[in-house]
């Protein structure tokens, strides 16, 4: 298996650091508003990958932050809390907009068929662990206190700038939107630690530190969590492209220069999705979300398949018109799928099974070729084999792929059930039924005049019978 690795840009060959086993960690949302459909690219194809580690014989723990406190408006560690924006928007304590927006979070997940990780770890329940590592990096010499706050110093650091070959000038203020001069820091990359009550006096969390009364910077909570559930030796990193810097720098630099060593060998970053007016964000343009799609008439798994078709590091380009593309090619597959289930199953071709199955499995080793991967699927629909090895091999395929084809496709060729127009489950309907049932079992019985009853007492309620050959129908 091959995978695109980030820190060294190249395509490696996947080798866990123990045989067998995968520790994958996954950086999750900040929590002060709803995910838009940009964000959950990334947790779809996350998904894809530990669902196909796993498919492989992996076996897989996965472990995710919430941000519910600590993530800053710029990503310089300056600018307003997050969270705190979102509690004031909704006049809500930052804890209940967090409640609220990780469940939605969690709601629009299981829509999209993207699993839970094994383990979901909210920052504020580490913060010990956050305060023993950074008196730890303090005491090797690699965070300094200044105006309050805590600071890892970078240039304590053979190569800080990791993802790519950035100079120092580079990220002078004003190159870089959102950068804020900070001029406690010693240097102009170092990040912040930990913030005391000094510099944010209206932060609604807080809590008491060897430096005073305060809460942790965003990056130190995403090395503390993996290291406190996965070890030292971390397998997978996954994340945005757009964490690659500063956020997944700055845990590469503060967790190697807490465990003494390399902490991660891959990196796994998906690419943005965008509009035709640029990068899709909370704050520009129609805010797409799970639920706006859905009102819309969309599928949810409609918009998973669309990010299937394109490989993870390359940018999509959102338009309704590309996911009503999507919407055809879904609504197509289900409906030949469910014209192979009329045919005459046979028996499953091992041979050809095998076959199809290793072009899958060649697309998904490619660096997750989830594009190649469809293409497989669609290569079995069309391959000269039994129905039953196609069957086998599509509900093989989506364990990987869970784009919930079987189920869609026995439903799809179900018998059509007219809609009646009645809610069944309606309780005056109920009883309606329920008289029916019995005046059926009197005339069984030979027992008329109760069936005559019946349809009497229906009668007086407004309710007229129909019999006819496929059984008692009635109407209002």
């Amino acid at each position: 298996m091959l995978l695109y690795n980030s820190l060294t840009r190249t395509r490696e060959e996947f080798i866990p650091n123990e045989p067998g086993k995968v520790k994958l960690y996954t950086c999750g949302p900040t929590v002060y508003h709803y995910a838009h459909i940009g964000n959950l690219r990334s947790y779809i194809m996350e998904d894809v990958l530990e669902k196909y580690l796993r498919y492989a014989g992996y076996d897989v723990t996965r472990v995710m932050n919430i941000t519910d406190v600590g993530h800053l408006t710029s990503d310089a560690d300056t600018g307003e809390d997050k969270m705190l924006k979102g509690a004031k928007r909704e006049k809500k304590t930052v804890l209940e907009i967090a409640k609220y927006y990780t469940d939605a979070f969690f709601a629009d997940c299981a829509k999209l068929h993207i699993k839970t990780p094994d383990v979901v770890a909210p920052a504020t329940s580490c913060i010990d662990e956050f305060i023993k590592t950074i008196e730890s990096l303090i005491e090797k010499g690699f965070a300094y206190e200044a105006g309050g706050n805590i600071y890892f110093d970078t240039s304590k650091l053979k190569q800080y700038y990791v993802f790519n070959d950035f100079k120092e000038e580079d990220l002078e203020v004003g190159v870089r939107e959102g950068v804020e001069e900070d001029s406690n820091k010693r240097n102009k990359a170092d990040f912040v630690l930990w913030f005391t009550k000094s510099k944010f006096d209206d932060q609604e969390l807080k809590w008491d530190s060897p430096w005073g009364i305060g809460y942790p910077g965003w990056h130190i909570e995403c090395s503390c969590i993996s290291m406190k559930y996965l070890g030292e030796y971390l397998d997978i990193h996954c994340g945005g492209i757009d964490n690659a810097f500063p956020h997944h720098t700055n845990e590469i630099a503060q967790s190697e220069a807490f465990v003494g060593h390399k902490w991660c060998n891959y990196w796994f970053h998906v690419h943005h999705l965008n509009t035709n007016s640029g990068k899709m964000s909370k704050s520009s343009g129609e805010f797409l979300t799970v639920s706006l799609l859905e009102s819309k008439g969309y599928d949810p798994l409609v918009y998973r398949l669309f990010c299937l078709q394109s490989h993870y590091r390359k940018s999509l380009v959102f338009s309704y018109e590309n996911l009503d593309n999507a919407v055809i090619a879904y609504k197509k597959l289900i409906a030949r799928i469910a014209s192979i289930m009329k045919e005459n199953a046979g028996d499953v071709d091992q041979a050809a099974f095998d076959e199809l199955k290793a072009k899958f499995c060649a697309a998904l080793d490619n660096d997750m070729n989830t594009s190649l991967g469809v293409t497989a699927l669609y290569d079995v629909l069309k391959a000269k084999t039994s129905p039953a090895t196609k069957l086998a091999l599509i509900a093989d395929f989506d364990k990987v792929l869970d784009l919930d084809l079987i189920a869609k496709a026995k439903k799809e060729a179900e018998p059509k059930v007219e809609d009646d127009g009645i809610d069944h489950n309606d309780p005056f309907v109920k009883e309606i039924e329920a008289l029916i049932a019995e005046r059926a079992d009197a005339k069984k019985a030979k027992n008329y005049a109760r069936a005559d009853e019946i349809r009497q007492l229906l009668s007086d309620k407004g309710v007229t019978l129909i019999d006819t050959p496929q059984g008692t129908k009635f109407k209002f």
